[in-house]
């Protein structure tokens, strides 16, 4: 079969294709040629068409039309494959907070045939020797501002040989670089189905994995969700929090706004406080973040409905009923929910605003199918809990992983999410498959204990694991993060205990409460539950 890569490590290290899933283009306009670069589909065409001149990115103190950004990327583009030695299959880590840079760079390694493999900007040497290793990265472009831990892993990791660092004025900088090449470049001509990105996985597990996606797949997800549930226009002005490390950002703060001609505004740092500041500060429309975000936000209601925010979508963890009820009291709007995983690139199960159920994520995005099996992978009856399995035209395909075996079954990805589907076709989030406290005989899902005690005014913030029990097997115990003035007593614990009895059923309570001061979790605000075992 054609491919364009020179270096061939990322077909030689593939899953074999009876360990990949099926994978589904029933959609047209999943119809995509042999040949395909996302960049001239996500990039290059809107200059085609004579958009060159709208706005593209946004951010403090600094706007770029697509013109620009074609520009950038293609001296990147130049100097990677002119001054760096890149040949295409090459892997290129890509290490900034989100800025414009660093999205130049992304578009100048696909535009070169090169696999972009963004990282969290808080990774230390550690885990950045281990992303090095796994991916066998040649090639680096890094923010100067986090050159340091990046330098440490380098030193151990021989395999990198080319680094160009940005955002600094030295003579070898990467600006240097952009002002001496040439801005023209012709994309390269890659396969449909060469790998263009390798995305790690978060570390909810503590392991890291690498799933990598194809041309296709960056298009895909562009044609799927967004196109059917988000239904953005060119007007819409992006923001949001993930990094672009991140798919759920890559696509929600880069891919998605580009696909549909719209601008993004990227923020290095985007806590509550400043992305409020920045969605007032930019006009923004269209916000995507995580639940914890939302129920902060939501206290400043008044600011945010003087913003022409009109659509906002939660991912990255499960939404809270209350979260929602609480944002659509505050602002108006009604939080587009959604599921995703790294292994399937984007959301896969959602809703639009007019379709959105109380507690129910939504149903099969377009383009995809789901279903929730029992352990043997058989569908179970609606109603039931068991895990969820889907299939679209996106899936898990792990980099020279044995772990590729779990997650694929009988042509299925399983997600690791304990689902339950109702009859009308809605599926209902219950918990991470290896988060079902099972105490007494009772399955309990911990984000059910959670949302019980979400509803104290006490808590701040909370999280629940099932401990080893001798009587029980396992005993319910919340991790509790209290509200300024609430105090941290027996009283308090026995309080909450009996407010979470009288919400669910009283099986269902934490017997354990410990307080603490935060709760563990990834950079993309994911909880990790892991941690809260040790």
């Amino acid at each position: 079969m054609y491919s364009a890569h020179m270096d061939t490590f990322a077909r030689d290290n593939l899953p074999p294709s009876e360990q990949q899933p099926q994978f589904l283009f029933d959609l047209p306009e999943l119809h995509y040629p042999e040949r395909l670069n996302c960049a001239t589909e996500l990039l290059d065409r809107h200059i085609r068409q004579g958009h060159g001149d709208r706005v593209c990115i946004r951010a403090p103190g600094l706007t770029w039309t697509y013109a620009d950004l074609l520009e950038k990327s293609n001296r990147i583009a130049n100097v990677l494959v002119h001054d760096m030695g890149l040949v295409p299959g090459n892997r290129v880590l890509l290490r900034a907070p989100n800025n414009p840079l660093l999205a130049a760079c992304w578009f100048a390694v696909i535009k070169a045939g090169g696999i972009a493999v963004a990282t969290m900007p808080l990774l230390r040497a550690k885990e950045l020797k281990s992303i090095l290793n796994i991916g066998q990265i040649t090639h680096a472009l890094c923010d100067a501002a986090l050159a340091e831990e990046l330098q440490i892993a380098a030193k151990e990791t021989p395999v990198l040989r080319k680094i160009r660092h940005f955002n600094y004025s030295g003579p070898d900088s990467l600006e240097a670089a952009i002002e001496r090449a040439s801005p023209e470049f012709e994309n390269i001509d890659t396969a449909a189905d060469d790998t263009c990105i390798l995305g790690f996985t978060s570390g909810t597990t503590g392991v890291p994995k690498a799933t990598m996606h194809f041309h296709r797949d960056m298009m895909s997800i562009c044609h799927c969700w967004p196109t059917y549930n988000l239904r953005p226009t060119a007007d819409d002005v992006f923001i949001g929090s993930p990094p672009l490390a991140f798919t759920f950002g890559l696509g929600g703060l880069l891919l998605f706004p580009m696909h549909a001609g719209a601008s993004t505004v990227l923020l290095e740092k985007a806590s509550p406080p400043l992305l409020l500041e920045a969605i007032q500060n930019f006009g923004a429309t269209v916000l995507f973040t995580a639940p914890t975000s939302y129920r902060t936000l939501a206290v400043r209601a008044v600011e945010l409905r003087r913003t022409p925010l009109r659509k906002c979508v939660s991912a990255g963890e499960a939404l809270p009923s209350s979260t929602r009820a609480l944002w659509k009291q505050a602002t108006g709007i009604e939080l587009i929910d959604g599921i995703g995983a790294t292994e399937m690139l984007h959301i896969f199960i959602s809703h639009d605003e007019t379709n959105a159920r109380p507690g129910a994520t939504g149903k099969p995005v377009p383009g995809y199918r789901a279903k929730v099996v029992d352990a043997e992978g058989h569908e179970v009856p609606p109603g039931t809990i068991g895990q969820l399995a889907v299939q679209g035209p996106t899936g898990c395909r792990y980099l020279a992983d044995s772990r590729q075996k779990a997650y694929v079954q009988h042509g299925w990805n399983l997600t690791g999410d304990a689902y339950l589907m109702d009859a009308e076709g809605y599926f209902f989030y219950q918990a991470r498959t290896d988060d079902m406290i099972i105490s007494s005989g009772y399955n309990i899902a911990a984000p059910e204990v959670e949302e019980a005690l979400m509803q104290h005014p006490a808590v701040a913030e909370c999280a629940v694991i099932g401990v080893a029990d001798d009587e029980r097997g396992q005993i319910v115990k919340a991790f509790v993060v209290l509200r300024p003035g609430q105090t941290d007593d027996a009283l308090q614990k026995k309080t909450l205990q009996d407010f979470v009895k009288a919400t669910v059923a009283p099986y269902k309570y934490p017997r354990a409460i410990e307080f603490v001061n935060n709760l563990p979790r990834t950079q993309t605000g994911k909880l990790q539950r892991f941690k809260l075992h040790t």
